[in-house]
Order: structure tokens, then C-alpha cells, then sequence
């Protein structure tokens, strides 16, 4: 239901801008129901300003009309509402979990806010193929098998799975990969994989591989151990020493693994830990994440908007949506006891399918693992806090370089990456007072098709384009959704620079500043020469930190560009000519390759010879035929 209030509506002579808020919100106190929901605070432009759950709505909406009792932040919130929406639910657990998902896609300025959240990774051993591989899974579980997880990063990802390929020799390769390899690959070489692909290994035998990997995910690592001792036992009294040296190495690799752990609580197999830590106006929260008994690593959290907010209102609206599209474990460890321990419980148990218990351990090993949390919360906030300092004088200093007249919020670097023209990529990444903004990146495949090979000022200019007509399109449809630079650094001198302020001056676009960065004389890191419009280049000196802090940023838009270059290189070059025909599958391609031995041999077949090939029909050969020679 939603209830709007009359914006331009004359105010009551003698009230303040906050008693008028309270007012408007008094007006609507006498149609809320007194039943469990969400409410929405508006501003005049119909903005959600605030999104809180209660109990009882009409009670906890009239808490906002008593302003002695709000803190300022709540108070500066209460001066510019307008209207109030409620959503009403069955039950206050349902309304924790309307308000934690609302928060997440609203994104209400003065709400405590998750906005570095990101979907985990996990390991998948896929169902759907007879020889399962293990790999990385991130994004929505649409594929059936069984997920381990999750890691805190996806280097925990990749450690884990080059520790587990000692012992458990499984396939990495994709489907398409495995379909179309005619022998085995490099890491059957080094022991990594058992070469299901060419037959090395029966099904059975691999999927015994796969149960014990499964087992070591899940926590079995002694069940594990003493099944491969029984086989090494086994092999060994039958004199099957090479099978029995193969098992002692993967128990060795095993072992490794086991011991690797920097926290191993035998007593935890699946629990996070939640820890927070607040100093000079800012609050980390440090989670931890333990599935079946091993650490899977921890991530660093720092929730916007809490300068005056209570530890607990920030632990509470940091677990409402954290878990709000995850399913939480059965135990969580907290440092700080919440407020609404038993309705968080409710709703988590209710959302993840399971009984989910919030506990805050005062001793014991629960405890020190806790206080082990603690520490990395403090450790990365004051972390950030020294490079948050520090990043802001250096902002400061480009600002005074380059004559802005503020320290810039958003810098946006823009650099080309090519071979001779060839899977010509562009890249820019994003920089402000929080240092690199990774998840801001963005790259352009260069699709000019006019472009001489090789023309970086042309390749410029069409990421330039690109990018600024974006901005202007999402500003005409509104203003606040386009997130323009305060400065463009460009990788490259007079011309890269002429070329960028001549597609500005195109699209209209005065405001941005434009500052071409270019290698010195011999390329020399130091001798970097700075180019502004309207100005003679010039040099900073070779020690001066805004030069080390520009040089960074370049150097991070070159590694970036070269990346995502090296990135569509590769893909081509793994393409082979089948999979440019129409209805040649994994299925039919791996049948040509075994039999001819090549891509290259297959489009020098005759036709009779290709309709020799099992599974290729007449039709489907002379398809392949007419591919390859023009018919």
C-alpha cells in the first residue's frame, strides 16, 4: 500500500524543517496497521530515503515524530520526508527478510549499506557428464552437482584445487575440451589429471576418484586417509608396487593439504564467523568462512552510513543482507551480540531450509577463534584508515598539479591493447578516495571496422565515444544514475590527447578534464611528461609520490588493457575451424579429429572420406566439405 503526501503543501508557520518531516509522518500514523511490515521513507522527488521492518508498524513509525530520541543522522533523514509506503507481511521474520533483500536493491541513502557485496566462489563436481570435472563455480547454482563452499576469494579457489590436483587427479579441462582431444594433455604429463578423455582410466575407476574428493570436501579427510592406506596395503602385498607408490603420493599430497590450514577447529565443520571492529568513524566486519572443518578463507567488510550507529544495528543490517541471497550455515560466530538474536535466527532458519543458531562464545576455542577475527577486522580497518589518509593527499596533489578545483572522486584511466591491429582491446579502470574501484572497470572491443590496423587514435576515439555517449544517454534519463569522471587520464601525449577533446567537443562534453600521460625519453619510469590542453607539457620530479600515484594508475590501465588483449587471444587461438559449422557438436568433432588426426587434415578431406567417418552422414560431410572449399 502506499501513502503519498502532498509535497508542495504550505508549512506551518513556526516549525523547524525537522518538526515538518515528524509532522508529515504524523499524518500518517492513524491509517498504519498495527500488524509486522516493512515501511519506506520518501523524499519530494518519490526517493526512498529509508527502508526499516518493525513489529508493529504504526508503533515504530511513530518513533520518528519524537525527535529528542533520533540520532542526527535519522534526524536529517526525518527534515526530508515527504511520503511513507508500507508493506505489510504474515510475520516479522518474513518483514527481515523483505527489508535486508529492499535495502540491497535500493540502495537508501540513509540506511547502513552493504555495497562491496559480491557472490562468493565455489568448487563444483558437476552431475551431468560421466566423467566429472572439479572447477571453480561462481554466479547462480543452474548447474546440477554438488557445491563446496564458499571461498572467500577466487585465489582460495585456485589454491585449493592446484593443492587437491596432487591427490585427486580429476579432470579440469571443459566439455568442449575434453570432447575434442584425440591425446592426452599436459597435466596427464605431471600427474595432475588420469586422461578420461582418451580412455586412460575406466569410468569406475574415476568416479572412486571423485567419491574421495567429494569425501575430502565434506570433511572425511580420516575416512579418506584410511581407505587409500587399506589400497596402498592392498597393492603393495600384490605386489603392485607402481599402483602402491601412485597411492602413497596422493596420501602425502593429501596430508600437505590437511596441515596447510591456519585455523583447523576440529569442534567447527560448518559455522561463519562474524567479527566488527569500529575506530575513527568507520566499521569493519571480518567474516570468516569454515565448511566441513577447514578454513576457507575471510573477506573484509565496510558498511557505508555509520558514523553514529550502535555496533549492534550494524552487525544486525550486516547479517540481514549478507544472507539475504545465501544460504546461511547452521552456526554463526559473532563478536557483539544483536538485538533481535532470536527474530534473525527465525528468519535465517526459514530462508536457508535448516535451523541456523547466532551465538557469541565468551571462552574456549570459539572464543579465540572470535578474537582471532577481531584482530583482522582492526588490522584492515586501520589499514584502511592509513591509506584512506593518504590517498587523500595525493588527491589533493593532482587536484593542485593539474589546476582542478577539488581533489577528484573519480579518475578514469583509458589505454589500447593490440598485436598489430589484431584482437584490439581498450580498457579503463577507476580510481578515487577508496583507492582502485575494481568492480568499476569496464573494456571495449574495438569494432570499427573502418580502423586502420594498428590506428591507437582511432581505437581512442572509439572508446571515448562509447563510454561518453553511455553517460549522456543514462543522463538525459536521469541525472543522478550517470557517474561521470572528475579526470581522464590518457595513455599517450599530444595525439592521444587531440584525439580525445576532439570526440569531447563532438558530444558536447566541457566539464571533464583531460590529462595525457606519456612515457619519457627511452621510456623511462620517472621521465613521464604530462599534457594538458592549453598548457607546454612538462615533467614532475622524479620522486615526487602524485608522480608514483599517476604512474600506478597508468600502469594498472596497461596491466588491465594487456589482460583483457592477451584474454581474446587466447580464445581465438584455442578456436579451431569445426566450430565455425553449423550442427558440428563436441560429439562430431572429436569423432574427425580421431580420425583424421587434425582441423587442418579435415578440411583437406575428400568427401567420400569424410562420410567414412562414424557419425558424419552424407549431409553433414558435405557440409563440412562445402565449409572448407568454398561451396
Amino acid at each position: 500500500m502506499r501513502m503519498s503526501e502532498d509535497p508542495t503543501a504550505e508549512p506551518q508557520p513556526g516549525l523547524l524543517p525537522a518538526e515538518i518531516g515528524a509532522a508529515v509522518i504524523q499524518r500518517h500514523l492513524a491509517t498504519l496497521p498495527m500488524g509486522p511490515g516493512v515501511y519506506r521513507m520518501l523524499d519530494a522527488r518519490g526517493d526512498v530515503l529509508y527502508i526499516g521492518k518493525a513489529r508493529s508498524l504504526r508503533k515504530r513509525v511513530t518513533s520518528y515524530t519524537k525527535l529528542q530520541g533520533l540520532t542526527i543522522r535519522i534526524q536529517r533523514m526525518v527534515r526530508q520526508v515527504c511520503s511513507v509506503e508500507v508493506t505489510t507481511t504474515h510475520t516479522e521474520a518474513e518483514a527481515l527478510l523483505l527489508e535486508a533483500n529492499l535495502v540491497k536493491q535500493v540502495q537508501p541513502p540513509f540506511n547502513v549499506l552493504l555495497k562491496d557485496d559480491k557472490s562468493f566462489p565455489y568448487i563444483l563436481v558437476a552431475h551431468d557428464h560421466p566423467y566429472p570435472a572439479i572447477t571453480k563455480h561462481r554466479g547462480a547454482r543452474d548447474v546440477p552437482g554438488d557445491y563446496f563452499g564458499p571461498f572467500a576469494s577466487t585465489g582460495a579457489v585456485h589454491v585449493t584445487l592446484n593443492a587437491m590436483s596432487r591427490a585427486f587427479p580429476l579432470r579440469s579441462c571443459s566439455d568442449s575440451e575434453f570432447a575434442g582431444r584425440s591425446r592426452p594433455c599436459l597435466q596427464y604429463q605431471i600427474k595432475r589429471c588420469t586422461a578420461p578423455c582418451v580412455g586412460r582410466i575406466s569410468e569406475t575407476d574415476y568416479m572412486k576418484v571423485v567419491d574421495d574428493a567429494r569425501g575430502f570436501l565434506s570433511g572425511k579427510n580420516r575416512q579418506v586417509l584410511d581407505i587409500w592406506q587399506g589400497r596402498m596395503q592392498q597393492a603393495a602385498d600384490q605386489r603392485d608396487y607402481e599402483t602402491a607408490a601412485e597411492l602413497r603420493d596422493r596420501i602425502r599430497a593429501l596430508a600437505h593439504i590437511t596441515q596447510k590450514q591456519d585455523i583447523n577447529l576440529s569442534d567447527i565443520e560448518n559455522a561463519d564467523v562474524i567479527a566488527v571492529h569500529d575506530e575513527g568513524g568507520l566499521v569493519c566486519v571480518q567474516i570468516f568462512f569454515f565448511r566441513a572443518g577447514q578454513n576457507f578463507g575471510n573477506r573484509s567488510y565496510f558498511p557505508a552510513h555509520t558514523r553514529d550507529v550502535e555496533i549492534s544495528e550494524v552487525l544486525d543490517a550486516f547479517i540481514g543482507q549478507f544472507y539475504a541471497q545465501r544460504e546461511a550455515p547452521r552456526l554463526i560466530l559473532l563478536s557483539n551480540p544483536v538485538e533481535n538474536a532470536d527474530l534473525i535466527e527465525e528468519a535465517l532458519s526459514n530462508h536457508s531450509g535448516h535451523k541456523v543458531e547466532l551465538h557469541v562464545p565468551q571462552r574456549g576455542t570459539k572464543r579465540d577463534l572470535v578474537d582471532y577475527a577481531v584482530t583482522n577486522a582492526r588490522d584492515a580497518l586501520r589499514r584502511r584508515l592509513a591509506e584512506a589518509a593518504s590517498q587523500q593527499q595525493l588527491l589533493q596533489g593532482v587536484a593542485e598539479l593539474f589546476g582542478l578545483d577539488a581533489p577528484p572522486q573519480r579518475i578514469e584511466v583509458y589505454d589500447n591493447s593490440h598485436i598489430m591491429g589484431r584482437h584490439a582491446v581498450g580498457g579503463m579502470i577507476v580510481a578515487g578516495p577508496e583507492g582502485l574501484r575494481k568492480n568499476a572497470y569496464r573494456k571495449f572491443n574495438i569494432k570499427g571496422e573502418d580502423l586502420v590496423p594498428g590506428d591507437d587514435y582511432g581505437m581512442m576515439r572509439e572508446v571515448l565515444t562509447r563510454r561518453f555517449q553511455r553517460l549522456l544517454k543514462e543522463d538525459a534519463e536521469d541525472e543522478n544514475a550517470a557517474d561521470w569522471p572528475d579526470l581522464l587520464l590518457i595513455d599517450g601525449g599530444k595525439g592521444q590527447l587531440a584525439a580525445v577533446l576532439q570526440v569531447m567537443q563532438e558530444l558536447g562534453v566541457e566539464d571533464v578534464p583531460v590529462v595525457g600521460i606519456a612515457k619519457g625519453p627511452e621510456r623511462n619510469a620517472g621521465r613521464e611528461q604530462f599534457f594538458l590542453p592549453g598548457r607546454e607539457p612538462f615533467m614532475l620530479e622524479p620522486r615526487h609520490p602524485v608522480l608514483f600515484f599517476l604512474q600506478r594508475l597508468r600502469d594498472e590501465a596497461h596491466r588491465f588493457a594487456i589482460g583483457t588483449h592477451r584474454t581474446k587471444r587466447a580464445k581465438d587461438q584455442i578456436r579451431s575451424p569445426l566450430d565455425e559449422i553449423a550442427g558440428i557438436g563436441a560429439a562430431r568433432k572429436k569423432a574427425l579429429l580421431l580420425h583424421f588426426g587434425s582441423a587442418k587434415a579435415v578440411s583437406r578431406a575428400g568427401l567420400a572420406d569424410l562420410e567414412a567417418v562414424p557419425g558424419i552422414s552424407e549431409a553433414v560431410a558435405k557440409k563440412i566439405y562445402d565449409h572448407f572449399h568454398g561451396g
